[in-house]
């Protein structure tokens, strides 16, 4: 199974019938997501000061930040990108631990792929279960890019234990090789894209996870094609589009804003992300993935 992220949905699964069932539906409506080319040179070449731009608009945001709503301080785990550490989601987490939730993070070192959560995915699951066990609650799941995946996967290996999952610049649809990084991806991990396994798993990850669900993106992402990077529209699932950076998804004061309402929703709730009023500067309308 190697090249796995989570292996793919096993036959003693409660929704693998219902998913089976609609997933010639959605791959017919996402066929177009498979031809999707990698960002312009011009968005890759400016990730790194665009992403400084945004970590240093977090002390000018703070004041609108810290009126963002506030819930019911349950678990929540979050999942760095590719290549990237728990460093990079301190931001994230001690912003999300002010607002009373209990962040965690996913303590397996550096992502990279299978190496850091197994071949089956079984150390991201333990760490999931501990979390569950620990606090007696359902966890919310935030990744980021890489990260994102893996949380939705993980989603639908263990829905009795994620409460929802929130995506950050996540390549969850379409063609892996609509990024900037695929080579890379394979070069750091020892698995192909093409692998069997892998592609079992791009084909399932057409279909939204069995919790609610959140994609938050940027059309000016220098590293995926912002259109892989949407969920299925569902009545569980929500898209949001924000202006920045992939590599600062997780400093961006509009991104930070995002979650922290997303997870503020009442157990078992839903309702579509309010980009009303002063919001509608920060947040463009709904988008197509065309």
């Amino acid at each position: 199974m190697k090249g796995c992220v989570l292996t793919p949905m096993s036959s003693g699964c409660p929704y693998r019938d219902e998913y089976w069932g609609i997933q010639e539906d959605y791959l017919l409506r996402n066929a177009q997501s498979m031809r999707r080319q990698p960002p312009s040179l011009f968005y890759a070449m400016t990730e790194a000061p665009r992403a400084f731009f945004e970590f240093g608009s977090l002390p000018f945001a703070l004041p609108w930040l810290s009126t963002a709503p506030r819930g019911d301080g349950h678990p929540v785990m979050v999942l760095p990108g590719f290549v990237t550490t728990d460093t990079s989601t301190a931001i994230l987490r001690n912003y999300l631990d002010g607002l009373g939730y209990d962040a965690y993070a996913w303590e397996l070192g550096r992502n990279l792929g299978p190496k850091a959560i197994g071949t089956e995915g079984e150390k991201l699951i333990a760490r999931l279960e501990d979390i569950f066990v620990e606090t007696g609650e359902k966890v919310s799941l935030v990744g980021w890019s890489l990260g994102g995946m893996m949380a939705r996967q993980l989603a639908r290996r263990r829905p009795d234990m994620v409460r929802q999952v929130i995506t950050l610049g996540s390549p969850i649809v379409g063609d892996p090789r609509a990024t900037t990084v695929w080579r890379m991806y394979e070069w750091a991990t020892g698995s192909r894209i093409d692998d069997e396994n892998v592609m079992a798993q791009i084909r399932e990850s057409e279909l939204p996870p069995p919790v609610r669900s959140t994609a938050i993106f940027s059309k000016s992402d220098g590293v995926v094609a912002w259109q892989n990077c949407m969920e299925p529209e569902t009545p569980t699932t929500d898209n949001i589009e924000v202006y920045g950076s992939h590599c600062g998804l997780g400093v961006n004061p509009g991104v930070l804003y995002a979650v922290a309402d997303r997870l503020a929703l009442p157990d078992g709730e839903w309702q579509p992300f309010d980009r009303s009023g002063v919001k509608s500067w920060m947040y463009p309308g709904a988008t197509a993935a065309h």
